[in-house]
């Protein structure tokens, strides 16, 4: 069996997206955004990390197991994020012992 055949010119398409995008990442962080800086860095990290997985690993062409299969693992990389943060904020917090 075969795989998909991808042009070598979407890959140079993708290529130039990702260069975009890194190139808007770095522009962004010039900015003073606030608490808003780190959405706009998570949203373009991930619209860089779903090209990579669509294109480069060929996820978009693949069966349906494939597709369910990158979904469990996207489903349980939230679940270990929403671990550790409610570790993370669950944590009594003290401060510094004076003198130091």
């Amino acid at each position: 069996m075969t795989g998909h055949v991808v042009s070598p010119r979407l890959y140079l398409w993708i290529f130039a997206a990702l260069l975009v995008l890194t190139a808007v990442t770095t522009g962004a962080a010039r900015f003073d955004l606030g608490p808003l800086g780190v959405v706009v860095a998570l949203l373009i990290a991930a619209a860089k990390a779903s090209l990579v997985v669509l294109f480069f690993m060929h996820v978009r062409y693949s069966r349906p197991l494939v597709w369910i299969a990158a979904g469990a693992a996207l489903v349980w990389l939230g679940i270990m994020v929403g671990l550790t943060l409610t570790d993370y904020y669950s944590r009594p917090w003290s401060p510094a012992p004076r003198g130091w």
